[in-house]
This record gives structure tokens, sequence and C-alpha cells, in this order.
């Protein structure tokens, strides 16, 4: 090699590692099966787990000549699939409701309840919300549950209401979208994010040294909008960070956990689609042109609780929507003791006639979205329901102990944007008997093989439904393509009816036949059925 070709590449790498020095660089790995099952599940809420399939084109001798430069006639090839999904979609059941699921009997919630977060932990179902006396004063409130159906208003003797601190309430200075950080000291592990404000005077200390948005400075000057954090040992006592941790304009439900996979704070926040304002123009004064803007969800992704990069726009109104309608909220969740099954239950809003429903997201990363089949799941009730005028679903899906999996949401008597001295809302919960949320169906005959995985547990349950003259049977199949020894459709043992966490058998042998940490994949035959999740030990 030429020497000054030669110095000019080692000036070029220096350049290179200068420029990487100190930056963390996040490690790719191989995309390729096996996959993993972090959950030790495998949930039909999208694609992401079933097999493409493929094909041969054979010739009379039988050997393939697929793609070749065969001297072959028209039509003297067939094709022969290769777990090809045939028969099958993805569906989604429609949930029941339970309103009210709490009395407004106390002085400070007789207007109403709304819940914001609900968590389980360490056996007790916990619920975080706001209450109102009267539609003037807000506050916020905490209940807990031993079995997801009939709650509590402990005393929690931190706010003094009409001089007596015997309530429920905790101090109103915070927002209530809570989750817990695995990866904090205790005293910091419930986390919070919430919309606010700082003087623009307060701006000028971190405008040179922070990511901001020129909405958030334009909005309401001179004040700027920011997202503010808090920190709490138990949830219910918190610590407003001194500084914001983000700069820009988030108005409403604002979702927020620790990515254990991704060592990041993820979070999920209302965004705008809107365009850029051409050069020369300042920000109109007349109010009007807010009506150009809707409301979208952005994605932030942070390695910090704090400092955080602007956000990026996930979800919008698509070309096969109506016009009118926006993404409110997100409700961003996951499936039940699932942290690897990302889903959204964003409520939709329809300024055509100020009409909101409750639809289903669902993703593999967290990063790509798709609206399920048969959304919306919920729409608003008639009129002189508890939730007949709007409806705004809360996070986080969860598990009762019977195995039903409920969801939390806002009831309200009249539409959004009524006149508000008629408001009254009611908390209420959605519901899925036996976590029978979404999955994949057969109306008639159907078959499909999933991807190849690493076998997390020897013993392989189901949850299934099918018609009376339906089935399902399952083959285990290794890398090579071939059924494992004893696990082929032939040994099956047919899986009829309502089964729920069923052990899924081969001829009275109860296993999968391989090792834990071993690749297979599945293949399945089905009839007039329906398949959920599937569970391994």
């Amino acid at each position: 090699m030429n020497k000054f070709y030669k110095w000019k590449l080692i000036l070029f790498l220096l350049l290179i590692a200068t420029n990487l020095r100190g930056q963390s660089v996040a490690p790719t790995l191989p995309a390729s099966e096996p996959y993993e099952l972090p959950s030790k599940t495998i949930a039909f809420t999208n694609w992401y787990f079933v097999r493409p399939g493929h094909f041969d084109w054979i010739d009379s001798t039988g050997a393939s000549v697929y793609a070749k430069k065969a001297h072959l006639r028209e039509l003297d090839a067939t094709f022969v699939p290769l777990d090809i999904p045939m028969g099958i979609k993805l569906f989604v059941e429609k949930p029941r409701r339970e309103i009210p699921i709490i009395k407004t009997d106390k002085d400070w919630d007789k207007w109403g309840i709304k819940p914001s977060t609900l968590l389980f932990e360490n056996g007790i179902y916990r619920l975080w919300g706001a209450c109102n006396s009267n539609f003037l004063d807000e506050y916020y409130c905490y209940f807990e549950s031993k079995d997801g159906i009939n709650w509590t208003k402990p005393e929690l003797n931190i706010v003094e209401f009409n001089g007596n601190k015997k309530n429920n309430l905790f101090k109103k200075e915070i927002g209530i979208s809570i989750f817990i950080d695995p990866s904090a000291p205790a005293d910091e592990r419930y986390k919070t994010i919430s919309h606010g404000k700082i003087s623009g005077d307060q701006f000028e200390k971190y405008k040179n040294s922070r990511p901001w948005s020129v909405y958030a400075t334009e909005l309401d000057p001179p004040d700027v909008h920011v997202m503010r954090g808090a920190v709490s040992p138990d949830g219910l006592n918190w610590k407003v960070l001194d500084e914001p941790i983000g700069f820009e304009h988030f108005d409403t439900q604002n979702v927020g956990y620790y990515d254990q996979s991704l060592k990041k704070y993820v979070f999920y926040v209302r965004g705008f689609m809107i365009g850029p304002r051409a050069a020369g123009f300042s920000y109109p004064e007349e109010k009007f042109h807010q009506y150009i803007m809707r409301r979208a969800v952005s994605r932030i992704e942070s390695e910090q609780f704090g400092n955080l990069p602007l956000s990026e726009i996930i979800l919008e109104t698509t070309p096969d929507m109506d016009p009118t309608e926006q993404f409110y909220t997100n409700c961003y969740t996951t499936i039940p003791n699932s942290p690897d099954h990302h889903l959204m239950f964003p409520s939709m809003y329809k300024i055509s006639n100020d009409e909101t429903t409750i639809n289903l997201y669902s993703s593999y990363n967290g990063k790509t979205w798709h609206k399920l089949p048969g959304s919306p799941i919920y729409s608003t009730q008639n009129f002189g329901e508890p939730d007949g005028g709007t409806v705004f679903a809360q996070p986080n899906l969860v598990e009762r102990p019977d195995g039903d999996w409920i969801l939390p949401y806002t009831g309200y008597n009249v539409p959004h944007k009524y006149p508000r001295g008629a408001y009254r809302f009611e908390p209420g919960l959605l519901v899925w008997p036996k976590g029978r949320l979404c999955g994949i169906e057969a109306e008639g005959e159907g078959e499909f093989a999933t991807i190849a995985f690493v076998v997390p547990g020897s013993i392989m349950k189901i949850n299934a439904l099918t018609h009376r003259t339906g089935y399902i049977k399952v083959e285990v199949v290794g890398m090579d393509g071939n059924p494992v020894e004893g696990h082929s459709f032939e040994d099956s043992i047919p899986i009829i009816g309502d089964q729920y966490k069923k052990i899924v058998t081969w001829k009275n042998n109860k296993e999968l036949g391989v090792a834990k940490g071993k690749p297979v994949f599945l293949r399945f035959k089905m009839r007039m059925a329906k398949i959920y999740q599937l569970y391994f030990n």
C-alpha cells in the first residue's frame, strides 16, 4: 500500500476512535432463530411468533428446481408448501365491563373517581387515581384490593381534608402515571412523570444544554412546558425532582417503565401530528390555528431518568382512519407477567362527534405497532350509563387470582368537551375472562408453525377454545424440520373444548421431548378453534 494512503487510513481510524470515545454503543444481536422467551410465554397478539413459511418447486423426479434454470415445460413443476400458514387469522375478544368498581361514598370523592395506574405486587392490587368533592377541587387518592374485585380506601394519614387525615388521599404535586423501577435504589423504587411548566427565566438555564421543543416554548409564553419527574419509596410519599426531565408539551396521560432488556427508560407520551412552520413567521396569536394539530403517540428512550431526548411519533392518524380521529391517550401496558409482550389500549378521539373509543394495538419490540382486527374493543355506552359519554383506558393490564385479566378505565356521563359543570365519572374495569384477550383462530381447517425458540421448560400448557366438533393438534419439530420422536401429529392427543392452561400431551407423554435450553418449533393443525396463549414451566 502507498505510504500516503496508509497514513490517511491510520488518521481516519484514529478520528473514528476519537469520536466514539466515551460513547456507549449497544451490541446488536444476530437476527435469526431460535428466539428466547423471556417470560416463558407465547401470546399471539401479532404475527411475530408465527412462521411465514416457505415453498419449493419440484420436478417429476422429486428434485428441487426452485428458481433454477431447469429446462422444463410450463406446468411441469409442482408447488410444495413448507409450513405456510393457512386458514388462520388474528382475532380480538370483546371485554365485559364492571362499573362502578368503587363507591363514591366520601366527601372527597362524591363527584367521582378516575383511576390512573393499577399495579399488582406482593399479593396486593394497588390503584392510584384522582377524585373530586366538586368539580373545582381534585385530590389524588389510593385504593387496595386482595382479589381485584373488592376495593378498600386505606387511611394514609398524609393529606388533611376538613381537619382530618383519616382518608385515602395523598399530595397532589406529581403525576400519577406510576411505574416500578427495578434498577433503582429503594428510596426511588417508584417513579412517575407528569406535565408541568417553568418560567422563561428558568428556561434560560437549560436551553443551551438540553434538547427542547419550539412548541413547548411558544404555547404559553413566557412559560415553557416541561416534563416533571418524581420518585418515591412506597408510591405514596413523593419527592419531585428539582430539574425538569424533558422540555416538551405533554399535557395528558404519559406512561413510563424501565425496560430490563434495553437497560433504558421508555416513555409513551402525547405527540402532535403537525408540520413545520414556514421560515419568517412567528407563532400565530389566534387560537384557531391550534385546530390543525392531530394528537398522536410519541416515544422516548433514555438511559437515565432525566435529560431526555425529544420524543418521536410512533402512532398517528393513518390514511384508512376518519380524518377527525386521533390518539388521545396511549395506555401502554404489557400482557400480565410477560414484559416482552407489548400492548396499547389507546382511547381514540373523534372530533366530528366528540366521541371516544378504546382500541387495541400490539408490538413485538415496543417500537413497531399495529392495530389488531376487531378494534375498537370498547365504545361509549347508551345515555344514562356511567360511561355513556366518554371512555378512557388506564394502565395496567393485570391478572386476577382466577385468571381473568382486568384493565382500568374511566367512564364519563357526558362527552369529553361537554360543559364540565355536568361532569360525573366512575371507575370501571374491562374484564377478559381466563385472560382471553386475543389470539389465532381457524374458523374451518387451519394450520401454522411457530418460529423456533429455546425451550424454557419441559411442560407446555395451552389456553384454547374449540367448537364441539373442533380440535387442536400439536407437533414438536427439531431444527432439521423433522418431528421429535413420539411428538408428531399422529402422536398428539387432540385438544377439544374449553381448555385453560391445559397440559399438552402426546400419547400420555406430557413432556416436549427435548431438554430445556434446546431449540424447537411447533406445528399446529386446528379446526374451528382459537388459541390464546402457550405457557412453559
